[in-house]
């Protein structure tokens, strides 16, 4: 595979000894500046946050998200947001793996979806892969939670504050905790 990208994005291990590295380097750097450029905007001012989203992303917001920055993020390209979505400040989303966020989902301050993992092999350590994040509709992700690679959080489910997700989470559930447990089913 000679395009750095789609390897990155296949979930393959990818070296910073390979040819076109340093493109995927230098587009994940124009990123982190356009989100510190965005940590500057007034909260208020969700019309820049969106202009600067959509940049982020290379496609737009919906109108109905809101994002408070500051917001940090690596790579916004595999990164899918719905509508009617509230992403509270200080969040952090490493979206390499690819990260696609449903509709109506709530994300609470600090959190962090970290999408990339390094190779443990401590000779090849600095290699790092993906895999992609998925949270479905409904999802509401508490306060200074963590959600790691690979993980599917299913429909209405609730992650209670400062919990690191591990495991998928069937829909309707509530987790909590490290790493995060089920605590119960949500009745509607």
């Amino acid at each position: 595979m000679n395009d750095i990208f789609a390897k990155d994005l296949s979930g393959k291990l990818v070296s910073p000894c390979e040819p076109g590295y340093e493109l995927l380097i230098d587009d994940i750097f124009s990123t982190m500046e356009t989100a510190q450029e965005l940590a500057s905007v007034s909260v208020r001012d969700q019309i820049r946050v969106h202009e600067l989203m959509e940049k982020i992303l290379g496609k737009p917001l919906d109108d109905s998200t809101t994002v408070l920055p500051p917001f940090y993020i690596d790579y916004g390209k595999p990164v899918k947001i719905g509508k009617d979505c509230f992403i509270q400040q200080c969040c952090t989303f490493f979206g390499r793996g690819g990260i696609t966020i449903g509709d109506g989902v709530f994300i609470g301050p600090k959190c962090n979806l970290i999408t990339i993992n390094h190779d443990p092999n401590p000779d090849n350590r600095s290699a790092t892969y993906g895999r992609p994040i998925v949270i479905e509709d409904k999802v509401w992700i508490g306060i200074n939670s963590t959600i790691l690679s690979g993980v599917r959080i299913g429909y209405g489910s609730i992650v209670g504050a400062q919990s690191v997700v591990t495991k998928d989470v069937p829909p309707m559930t509530v987790v909590a905790g490290n790493p995060a447990r089920i605590i119960k089913k949500i009745e509607s």
